[in-house]
């Protein structure tokens, strides 16, 4: 091992061990009674995302596997979080990085990016990113770190402080420390499949239910077997649902998948914020709605128990899109009969 790779490999521990765990908050649903509903705010990583854990795990493997090394330009695909964790990274070793982002992306994540030393390369849809990523990467000398690949094999899904070893460690003085089920939306599928080997790997009578926005194929391909599915559509919640099956997502540790329809997601999230008292991203109204369907049909049959999701990022970087009431009346539409119904819950 050269000096380059052993001192990176020490650079992104010491990351790892600076970073205190998040938080498991414990919402308070007045119209939710019996069902312990728990949020884990991933948004307080340094990047501000989920995807901290994902971009650390993705510069590890692709490091030790030899693919990156002294001077490597990381060029990835990606609507936002992931890029702008990747760029973390690549700034900390010292490295070029280059996103390709679909043209939709959120002002934020773009200056995010910019901010630490990362470069933003757009394409019209959320369909061209990987071909064009593949290129630049080609055309850079450089390494394609595929996190719709490599999302689920990158992970340390057994333990070392993964995002499942984590929840039900912070879960175990709880009333119901073995949540009846974990909600996640899904964008690489590399969370989902995390989550749902590590409860088989324990035995845990845990479901993992994912729940996939409007505009994605992966509800469909659950349903229908078929892992060819593709959409040409751009989704409207960032960093969940994709145009196409990816290599990340895990049918088969998946107990149940439910469609969210957009207008749900964002509502949502609107309802959250004097809860929560903070600002979600939109995929957190999407798994919010997801929960908030299974504790619905729990009450109904008399059962108690727990619930968890995540709260995947904060609502800062969405401040133009999601939390500006103009755009989402053209691009999202009525929130009114989704506001309703969660109304009877507060």
């Amino acid at each position: 091992m050269n000096h380059w790779t052993r001192t990176a490999l020490k650079t992104l521990s010491s990351d790892q061990l600076r970073t205190s765990d998040t938080h498991l908050y414990l919402l308070d649903i007045p119209g939710i009674d019996g069902i312990d509903i728990y949020l884990k705010d991933e948004s307080t990583h340094p990047t501000g995302s989920l995807k901290h854990r994902l971009a650390r795990s993705l510069f590890l493997h692709a490091i030790c596997s030899g693919k990156i090394k002294e001077g490597t330009h990381i060029v990835e695909a990606s609507s936002g979080s992931t890029a702008v964790s990747e760029a973390y990274f690549a700034k900390l070793l010292g490295l070029p990085f280059t996103a390709v982002m679909p043209r939709s992306t959120t002002c934020k994540k773009v200056e995010q990016v910019k901010h630490l030393g990362g470069q933003c390369h757009f394409v019209d849809s959320g369909s061209q990113v990987y071909a064009e990523a593949e290129r630049l990467a080609q055309q850079n000398n450089g390494h394609y770190m595929d996190q719709f690949t490599f999302a689920e094999r990158a992970t340390d899904w057994r333990g070392n402080n993964n995002i499942a070893e984590s929840i039900f460690r912070q879960l175990a003085e709880e009333p119901h420390p073995i949540p009846r089920a974990i909600v996640m939306s899904a964008g690489t599928g590399g969370t989902s499949a995390t989550l749902g080997r590590y409860t088989r790997y324990l035995g845990l009578d845990t479901q993992l239910v994912v729940v996939d926005p409007e505009h994605s194929v992966f509800y469909d391909s659950y349903q229908s077997g078929d892992l060819t599915l593709v959409s040409q559509a751009n989704g409207r919640i960032e960093g969940i649902g994709r145009p196409r099956v990816e290599a990340s997502f895990l049918p088969e540790v998946i107990d149940e998948m439910i469609k969210v329809p957009d207008a749900a997601s964002i509502a949502t999230l609107h309802w959250l914020t004097p809860i929560l008292g903070r600002k979600a991203g939109g995929s957190t109204g999407t798994n919010l709605w997801g929960v908030l369907q299974l504790a619905k049909r729990m009450q109904a049959n008399g059962e108690r128990g727990s619930l968890v999701t995540l709260m995947c990022d904060g609502g800062e970087r969405y401040l133009d899109t999601y939390y500006n009431s103009d755009w989402v009346a053209e691009h999202i539409g009525d929130l009114t009969p989704y506001r309703e119904q969660l109304a009877q819950l507060s």
